[in-house]
Formats: structure tokens, sequence, C-alpha cells
């Protein structure tokens, strides 16, 4: 299995990769590039914490809010060829959903998430790392026209946040890993010729996956498998 990683501000690189990959306009149990986002992981909060978070007095920008236990597992749980289940988080109640998603073994993981090189363990399961680097004015529009619009949020609300954790966060935990990238791609979607790079690679890992499954099924030593992609267009807040 290949975890490539993909580190971003904002999850439309991921989008633009399916897309030009094509693997948007498969069916879901046939695709062999799945995508998971860190956003699914965010810890379950206690009462004191929820409340804290009902009044945007929470940092889920911190590297703790996140599970990182469970990510370890899940990612070690695709390498073994495993079906895993993903959390659904909840945005607007701050809380995990009973709902689960099923990701079956992909070819290829795409793993978003602004966080993902902070912890070495789960850096190092990594075979490729990428840092989508966009500019933070970018960033914060992006911020308060999703929280506005999807989660119910008022202005000063998300300016307040940001400036007390995300900002703060960014600088903190997530730029210093920048030069635990292999690959860092500027002006994140908006850069068609770094991502039609990682876009060919990726095709190389899949011609040579589908050649190696197609001799062993020749050799009487084939499995059909199932894929399911799990896509996240939510961002951390």
């Amino acid at each position: 299995r290949r975890l490539n990683q993909l580190m971003s501000p904002h999850i439309s690189v991921c989008g633009k990769i399916m897309e030009l990959l094509g693997q948007n306009k498969i069916d879901h149990h046939q695709r062999q590039v799945a995508i998971l986002s860190q956003d699914s992981f965010y810890r379950v909060l206690t009462p004191d914490q929820k409340a804290k978070a009902l009044k945007g007095q929470f940092n889920f920008d911190h590297p703790d809010a996140f599970d990182n236990e469970l990510i370890v597992k899940t990612l070690w749980d695709i390498l073994e060829g495993k079906t895993v289940q993903i959390p659904v988080y909840d945005f607007v109640t701050h809380s995990r959903k009973e709902e689960v998603v099923m990701v079956y073994p992909a070819d290829v993981v795409l793993f978003e998430g602004i966080l993902m090189f902070y912890s070495q363990e789960i850096r190092d399961l990594f075979q490729m790392k990428l840092f989508v680097d966009t500019d933070a004015d970018t960033r914060l529009s992006r911020r308060v026209l999703r929280d506005i619009g999807e989660r119910g949020r008022d202005l000063e609300q998300v300016l307040t946040q940001y400036i007390t954790f995300v900002k703060p966060a960014f600088e903190e935990f997530c730029l210093p890993t920048k030069k635990c990238a292999d690959v860092i791609i500027p002006r994140g979607a908006d850069n068609l010729v770094a991502i039609n790079l990682i876009v060919q690679h990726i095709q190389d890992i899949l011609n040579g996956g589908l050649t190696k499954r197609l001799n062993s099924s020749l050799n009487g030593y084939g499995t059909p498998r199932k894929r399911q992609v799990s896509e996240s267009s939510s961002r951390p807040h």
C-alpha cells in the first residue's frame, strides 16, 4: 500500500488530483485512490471542553485536539490491507456522529490535514509528504466564508478564534513541519504544473499496481478487491 500524504490548507488540491485522475467519476467501490482527512479524527470532547468549544474557546488547531492513537491504528490497518471505519465529525455540535464511513483498500491513499506532519510516528508511515503552501489572506478568507456559511458562526467569533488559536497554532505547530515535506506546492490548487506532476506520479503507481494484480491473477493468486473513498470537504476549526 502507498500512503502518500497530502498536507493542505485547502482540500481543493485533493479534489483537483481526483479530478485529473478521473477517480471522481468512478464508483466509490472501484476507485484506486482513497482520500482521508485529519478532520475526521478530532478527539471526543469532555463536557467542559465541549462547553468551551460552543463558545469558540477551545483550540481545535492544537495537535492534542486529534486522536492520534486512532490515526496510527487506522493507517496501520490500511497498510495491512484491512477495511477501516472512519469517524464522522459534526462541526456544529463538536462531537462524533454515530455513523462511520467504511474505507476499503486502495492502491494510493491521500491523507489530508494541516498537522499530519507534527507526529513523527504518523509522519514516518508515508512514502511521500506534500506541503501545500497557501497565502495567509487566502486561508483566512476561506475560513471566514466556511465558518459563517456552513457552521453558523458570526464574523466576530471567527476572527477572534483565528487570532487567539488558529494563527498562533499555525506558526507554532504547522509551519515548522514544512521542512519535513518531500515536495512543497506553492499557491495550492492554482499550481497546475505541480499538481500535474503529482498526478503523473500517482498514475505511475496505479499502472504498476494494475500490472501486478493482472500478473497475480494469471498466476492463480488474484483475489477481487473492493475500493471505496471517503472524502471530507470540512476543514479544522
